[in-house]
């Protein structure tokens, strides 16, 4: 196969969900309600960096033709 038809590395989500975990793990709540209090918080707080930076690793992810260099 000459390109893998789904990267990982290309799935922009996951790349936002592995930080919303990472600023919510450890965390405990009583309910929904207040986990979701927790998830919108830790979505204020993940650095714009990260934001910005999902075009520079998409295409790094294209540029190797989809493998880890």
């Amino acid at each position: 196969m000459e390109w893998p038809s789904q990267s990982p590395d290309l799935n922009l989500i996951e790349h936002l969900w592995e930080e919303l975990e990472i600023c919510v793990s450890g965390i405990r709540a009583r309910n929904a309600e207040q986990k979701f209090s927790q998830f919108q918080t830790a979505w204020a707080q993940i650095p714009q960096s990260v934001l910005t930076n999902l075009p520079r690793r998409c295409q790094a992810v294209i540029d190797s033709r989809g493998f880890a260099d």
